[in-house]
Order: structure tokens, then C-alpha cells, then sequence
């Protein structure tokens, strides 16, 4: 993991870097929103959890924390779950209610704590709301996101995601042209279905996010994005359109594990 960061005045990231052999980095955040109900945003990988669980301490004691918001069931987000819940007892898992019972399959969960989330409903945290939106791309049917209504911070789960040539704290520290290519593998990657949509209602759900206006973009695959949404968006919409992504083939599958194994050591 790397050092958390302040991307708003009350918006703190919990920062990871997963190398990519060949391809850069994919990034790999969590979320912190000072809110007057506090909100942990997605929970870290798992062989990180006590990187993440110390990175945590640094900025909150776990026990204040109110809300844990689950973007959605995958591993990637999931990794200190059941550790938190058990450090803030008071929280509440806000989610999808099918990703909480699909968690629940994993190991143990309090599903009494559960607060289901829907669309068209907000989360009330004290001093603001968070809208619950889906993102316009996504991996996991259960992914919900939100617009919170202060900050003007959307949280847009893996959509907006992109592969990156190094760490950095702003999308906007990234030259344009790699930007558009990092984004445009990880969109065909992880949505492989946008290339079958019928492009006026992709564009819909691009409009959907051009209507909030966002002042800030935090997705759970790249640094945050200040001030970038008709940039971004441009990238989205080219996504139907691009080459489909291959998965690597045995021999670049091999060729890649041996590149991880020199970059460990």
C-alpha cells in the first residue's frame, strides 16, 4: 500500500498499486469520508489487510466509524471486511443486498447489520446525502456507487478505472495519450459487454454522469480525477467501439508471473 492521501478537505484515500507486468499499474482504492457519520468506501485487498487496517488507524479510530459502504462483493474490495466490522461495532453495511448474501457465503457476516441500498434511494450520514447512482461500466451486476451532495465527489465503483505507468495522487498527473490507452484496456477488461450495448443508451448513462456534474471522480481503479468528467467521459464512450480485450495465453500468463516473481524479489 502506499500513503494515504487527501483528495478532498473530508475525503481521504486508502491507496494500493498493483503491478501489471507489461502494463503499468492498476490502482486499487479505498475511501475515507469524514463525514459527520464517518464512511469507509470498499475495504482493500486481502493480503494487504494489515497495511490497510494500520493506514486506516492513521487517520480515524475504527470505532467512530459509522457506515461501511461496500461498492460491491469482489475481492478487491472486500479484502478487510470482516476485521472492520469487528473494530467499529457500531457500523452499519451499506450495500446491494444481494452482495451482502453473496458474502455471507464466504464466511460469517452480521446480515442484522445490513442497511440495503437501492437505486433512486440516498444515505443519510449526518451532514450530507449520498445519492446512490450505478456506475456507467461495471464488473459485478451488485456495483452501486454515489454522488455525495457536499463534496460534489462522485463515487463511480471500477468505472473510470485505468491501467497507469506509475503511482500518483491525481489522474491529472498523467499524460493524456497513456490516460486514454490505460483506460480503454481496463473498460474492455473489466465491462467486456460494452462493446454489445446499443450506443444511444451507453450514451444515457455517460449523460447521467454529465448531468451531476461531478467536481471530482473517485473510482476504485485510479487516482482521483479533479475536474476531468467531459475528458473521462470521452474516454467511456470510445469504449464500444475499441479492440475487445484477449486474455493472455498460457505462454504471456508465464511470462508474467516470472516478471512479478523478479519485481518481489
Amino acid at each position: 500500500m502506499h500513503k494515504p492521501f487527501q483528495a478532498a478537505p473530508d475525503i481521504h484515500v486508502l491507496p494500493s498499486f498493483l503491478p501489471m507486468p507489461g502494463a503499468g499499474f492498476l490502482p486499487i482504492n479505498a475511501f475515507l469520508i469524514l463525514a459527520r457519520e464517518p464512511v469507509l468506501v470498499d475495504t482493500g485487498i486481502g493480503v494487504e489487510s494489515e497495511e490497510f487496517l494500520r493506514s486506516l488507524e492513521s487517520i480515524i479510530d475504527p470505532k467512530d466509524i459509522k457506515w461501511v459502504w461496500l461498492t460491491h462483493d469482489d475481492s478487491d474490495h472486500t479484502g478487510s471486511l470482516r476485521a472492520i466490522l469487528e473494530l467499529a461495532p457500531q457500523a452499519r453495511l451499506a450495500t446491494h443486498a444481494i452482495a451482502a448474501l453473496r458474502e455471507s457465503l464466504v464466511g460469517p457476516l452480521p446480515l442484522e447489520r445490513v442497511h440495503a441500498l437501492t437505486l433512486g434511494e440516498s444515505l443519510d450520514v449526518g451532514d450530507r446525502l449520498l445519492r446512490v447512482i450505478r456506475p456507467p461500466l461495471f464488473d459485478n451486476p451488485m456495483s452501486l456507487g454515489f454522488y455525495d451532495e457536499k463534496s460534489g465527489a462522485l463515487l463511480s465503483v471500477d468505472s473510470f478505472g485505468g491501467l497507469v505507468p506509475s503511482p500518483a495522487e491525481e489522474a491529472g498527473e498523467y499524460e493524456e495519450k497513456g490516460l486514454v490507452s490505460g483506460m480503454t484496456a481496463w473498460a474492455t477488461l473489466d465491462s467486456p459487454w460494452a462493446h454489445l450495448v446499443e450506443k444511444g443508451k451507453f450514451q444515457d448513462a455517460l449523460n447521467q454522469v454529465r448531468r451531476l456534474d461531478p467536481k471530482l471522480i473517485l473510482s476504485a481503479h485510479l487516482p482521483p480525477a479533479k475536474g476531468m468528467t467531459e475528458q473521462l467521459l470521452k474516454v467511456l464512450a470510445s469504449v464500444p467501439d475499441a479492440e475487445p480485450f484477449m486474455p493472455p495465453n498460457q505462454e504471456a500468463f508465464s511470462f508474467m508471473l516470472a516478471e512479478m516473481a523478479k519485481a518481489q524479489g
